[in-house]
């Protein structure tokens, strides 16, 4: 296969993983484990498997001087804010409307990508991402008594997050390896949501009896957060941040299908159409 399908198909399988996060935060917050707790757990379990990966590889080596502090920002101001924006947008709607409102992100980076480096952005770029986008909006359009105002402004701070976080890592990714870089923003955002669950006084660490709490968890780390990271980054790489961005919207697809299935969340045929459409505009950005 071609390096552009190659990427395309670990973007796509990074979505799968991503799209299962809404499922998890929600059961975690049913067993009574605060958002610090969840995401200083699931970026530390996850960091402890990225490092272990390299470590065995032997590629383990610390970043220093101005690569480190691009880690630093993308792990807190770019992963880190959206995961916490994103959890905290889940108290408010279903797991599939939290993962559908996020991908307006493709738009902000194309938005950006066409200011700053227009040739990047062609005809089949912009109907690919009107597809998507057309998916989106048939979505959130079905049922507006069901969207909660707040919830959707929580997940649009999100989206600019991601969509930050998603060109600044392309930025990187040019000088440092994607399983490296990785393994340097994950401890980063781990940390800033442990200090805010000890500031806040709602970091707690479940009992060892507490298996539900572990194994979600766990699932979090690595099914949600360690394997579709490395994907991500192995996709940018090849594909770049525009064309990442829309073959990721394939994710509020997978987040409906895993809601409506474990949660019970409702699905429409309008839903169905939507979903479509986005699945329409991951195959358009192919050439």
């Amino acid at each position: 296969m071609d390096e552009e399908t190659v990427g395309i198909a670990y973007v796509l399988a990074s979505a799968a993983g991503f799209g299962t996060l809404g499922v998890f935060g929600i059961v975690a917050n049913d067993v009574g484990l605060s958002i610090p707790t969840v995401l200083a757990f699931r970026f530390g379990f996850a960091s402890i498997t990225l490092w272990l990966l390299l470590a065995v590889r032997g590629r383990a080596r610390l970043l220093t001087g101005r690569t480190l502090g691009w880690a630093i920002v993308l792990g807190v101001a770019g992963y880190g804010s959206m995961s916490g924006f994103y959890f905290w947008g889940l108290e408010y709607l279903t797991a599939g409307l939290v993962a559908i409102v996020l991908y307006t992100y493709p738009a902000m980076i194309i938005t950006v990508t066409a200011v700053t480096n227009p040739r990047r952005v062609d005809r089949r770029l912009l109907a690919a991402l009107c597809l998507s986008l057309g998916g989106v909006a048939l979505i959130v359009g079905a049922d507006p008594s069901g969207v909660d105002p707040r919830g959707v402004l929580l997940v649009l701070v999100a989206a600019v997050s991601y969509a930050g976080y998603m060109m600044g890592s392309e930025h990187v990714l040019e000088s440092v390896d994607s399983q490296l870089l990785s393994a340097h923003v994950l401890p980063a955002a781990g940390i800033s949501f442990l200090g805010i669950g000890l500031a806040m006084g709602t970091f707690a660490v479940p009992s060892a009896t507490e298996t539900t709490a572990w194994g979600v968890l766990a699932a979090l780390a690595l099914l949600s957060t360690a394997a579709p990271i490395l994907l991500l980054y192995a996709g940018l790489r090849r594909i770049g941040s525009s064309k990442a961005g829309i073959a990721s919207t394939i994710e509020p697809a997978v987040a409906v299908v895993f809601g409506a299935v474990a949660l019970g969340e409702p699905v429409t045929a309008t839903t169905v159409v939507g979903g479509g459409l986005i699945v329409a505009g991951v195959l358009a950005i192919r050439r």
